[in-house]
């Protein structure tokens, strides 16, 4: 596949031999965006462990210290819809809405947010939002009673971390215009979380390999050892 000028002149910047180090890597993704807007900065991380085996999944969330970057759009499933509302849900509802999921295929939301009362409800589409990812789960702290506080934290950046079936982590930690401050200490936040995460099970090098690029740019590997 023919790359574009743009990629082709950023990435000259970036020797794909090196491992950078995290300090370096954030100060390159600002000269690796080749975009107009304001691109997100993923990492992956490339785990020594096995998902297949039940005690060597890995899925949490965390809080980044200055967010993703990222609004996401929040249904709240709960009795209490005041309390949601207030604490800036974008819909809210019960099982008007999932009727409405149903009824009109509808999908204008990024995470769903529901009390324990309602999951008996929710496992009628379980078929229609698990595939999206959009299931609620109380590992990821999308089931719970206090729905205003999930909210809340959703919508200050909270992310969740899961690993794939290829055995890696992609996670969004900013936007190019956070800097490479903010950008470092959200990425520290992230793998501080990974690595206590560490499965028991997990034998020999924990982190095989780690990437960090821009929406549409070049990546940069960054030496896991650091």
């Amino acid at each position: 596949m023919k790359k574009g000028k743009k990629y082709v002149a950023v990435a000259s910047k970036v020797d794909s031999n090196k491992l950078y180090t995290i300090e370096e890597a954030c100060a390159l993704v600002k000269e690796t965006s080749t975009v107009k807007f304001d691109a997100t900065v993923d990492v992956s991380f490339r785990l020594n462990i096995d998902p297949k085996y039940a005690d060597q999944q890995l899925r949490g969330t965390i809080a980044l210290p200055h967010g993703n970057g990222k609004t996401k759009k929040i249904l709240a499933i709960t009795r209490n819809h005041e309390a949601a509302k207030e604490a800036g849900a974008d819909f809210v509802g019960d099982k008007d809405m999932l009727e409405k999921i149903q009824r009109e295929n509808w999908f204008g939301f990024d995470v769903v947010v529901a009390t324990p009362d309602m999951m008996a409800s929710l496992g009628r589409i379980a078929k229609l939002l698990g595939p999206k990812g959009l299931m609620p789960n109380p590992k990821s702290g999308t089931v719970t009673m206090d729905v205003a506080k999930a909210v809340a934290e959703i919508k200050a950046g909270k992310i969740e971390y899961r690993l794939d079936k290829t055995n890696i982590i992609h996670c969004p930690i900013g936007k190019v215009s956070f800097g490479a401050e903010k950008l470092l200490q959200n990425y520290e936040t992230l793998l501080n979380a990974i690595v206590k995460a560490k499965p028991a099970a997990a034998k020999g090098t924990y982190l095989k390999s780690v990437a960090i690029s821009t929406t549409m740019g070049v990546g940069i590997k960054i030496n896991p050892r650091q």
